[in-house]
């Protein structure tokens, strides 16, 4: 069988395990799908298959109405990749090409515009501008149908340079207009406003077991940015965010969407959560970097098929299949933590946190940034307005390796962005005087994201590559039960 046979095998089984590694369009129909689309099966003459949705809308058709390929998780490969066209996809889920254009894009990629554009054409079948425009399209109809945002607003909100190029790419990528898009969906269901919120359904592919997510979150959890509440299996996870544009506030549920799931594995679907921002602007950065703090876009299915072939992990895997590893909501945060511990971080917090305009319940500070930190431990920051360095257990510089980490972070020595090269990365922080070898490895998994990360001093075998980071999690689930 061809590659593409395969594939129109896992269509007609409507095999959710491929939602978002491929899409399908018909060409007597103009429509693109997912996978695992309730539609009819197509003839298989009548099929084209495509990387991307940016692909497929770029070769002439719309997304399914019925199965929104737009909303389907990110494909697995993007985070596990280290080339260019895996950095260069994570940058652009997390807003550059919107906010610096494809220059912007090319410089922190350390290429040319030219051979980015060729390199993600040759392999994706779109560039970096029809990747970004089809981001723009899903957050602009996730917020028509969710928000009460006027649509002038939500055109620029989306990233769109005008409302003229929203409407055009609105009616190219869903055959309707933005109003028709909005009153496609109950107005019952377009609650959202600045106050409530923006309502989500996080989407994962396969099994999702948020008992040892949420089980980590609660341990690892700084007072003041982050809490999470409520009982085991229904808890809710809440923490601040420091955006491009503005500050932000989301909320996920431990529980997938459907009520009638009483298991903390979930054998596929979504996760809620709600996001109050300031500026609109960062929704996609948002919910980038909420899934991957989350392991959203993991494939669960070739982790646990590759580590469940492994005698010693084979039981671990299926006592809690779809075992996910947590990265990082904010990468240059979590590196500040895992130096320092969880009761420093929340004293840093108390003490250069920037306080939020309008505090919500137990969250009230913003981690302080690297260059606020760099700042003090030059020995030339001043107080913050939540208290002095003193008070709150640091005196008005320090030494060691917070602040040789922060100084570093804040003039670009360490560079910890989504499409930085994580050798390099990891270079960077062995260079720094202090650091340890064990702290950068939870460094490397955490805030860069990779899936295959080993600390010194522990021996695995190499067949459980290219998925030890997540082989690790499960051991220490084993021994934390």
């Amino acid at each position: 069988m061809t590659d593409q046979d395969t594939r129109y095998e896992a269509v007609r089984s409507r095999d959710a395990r491929f939602d978002g590694e491929f899409f399908f369009a018909v060409e007597t129909t103009g429509i693109y799908c997912r996978p695992s689309c309730p539609a009819v099966t197509p003839k298989r003459h009548n099929v084209r298959f495509f990387a991307t949705a940016a692909a497929a809308q770029g070769s002439g058709f719309r997304a399914c109405r019925r199965c929104r390929p737009d909303a389907v998780p990110g494909s697995a490969d993007w985070n596990a990749r280290a080339d260019v066209v895996g950095r260069a996809m994570r940058l652009i889920g997390d807003g550059v090409v919107d906010r610096e254009g494809v220059t912007g894009l090319a410089v922190r990629l350390g290429y040319s515009a030219r051979q980015v554009q060729r390199q993600l054409t040759a392999e994706l079948g779109a560039g970096p501008v029809a990747l970004a425009r089809a981001q723009r399209a899903h957050t602009a109809r996730v917020l028509l149908q969710t928000t009460g945002l006027p649509v002038t607003e939500i055109a620029f909100a989306s990233g769109f340079a005008s409302v003229r190029q929203f409407n055009d790419t609105v009616r190219t990528v869903y055959a309707t207009t933005p109003t028709g898009l909005r009153a496609a969906v109950r107005a019952t269901r377009r609650t959202a406003t600045p106050s409530a919120g923006i309502p989500l359904r996080l989407a994962h592919r396969g099994p999702y077991h948020a008992g040892a997510v949420f089980d980590l979150l609660r341990r690892e959890a700084v007072a003041g940015v982050e809490e999470v509440s409520g009982p085991p299996g229904r808890r809710t996870y809440r923490r601040t965010l420091r955006l491009p544009y503005g500050t932000g506030i989301v909320a996920v549920d431990e529980r997938a969407g459907d009520p009638g799931r009483a298991s903390a594995v979930h054998p596929g679907g979504w996760l809620d959560a709600r996001l109050h921002l300031t500026d609109p602007r960062d929704l996609t950065t948002a919910v980038q970097r909420l899934r991957r703090l989350l392991d959203l876009d993991s494939d669960p299915y070739a982790v646990d098929e590759r580590l469940g072939a492994d005698p010693r992990l084979a039981p671990l895997v299926a006592a809690r299949p779809g075992l996910r590893a947590p990265g990082a909501a904010d990468p240059e945060e979590y590196a500040v933590r895992a130096v320092v511990g969880r009761a420093a971080a929340e004293r840093l917090v108390r003490a250069y946190g920037k306080a939020l305009d309008a505090p919500c319940g137990t969250l009230t500070h913003l981690f302080p940034e690297p260059a606020v930190l760099a700042q003090v431990g030059s020995g030339s920051g001043s107080e913050s307005e939540s208290g002095s360095g003193s008070e709150s257990g640091f005196e008005s510089g320090f030494e060691g390796p917070l602040g040789v980490l922060t100084a570093a972070l804040a003039d670009g020595t360490v560079r910890l962005d989504p499409g930085v090269d994580r050798d390099e990365a990891q270079e960077a922080l062995l260079a720094l005087p202090g650091l340890d070898a064990r702290t950068i490895a939870e460094i490397r998994a955490r805030a860069l994201g990779d899936p295959d990360v080993v600390p010194p001093g522990v021996d695995v075998p190499d067949t459980w590559r290219p998925w030890r980071t997540y082989a690790l999690h499960h051991l220490r689930a084993a021994e934390e039960r």
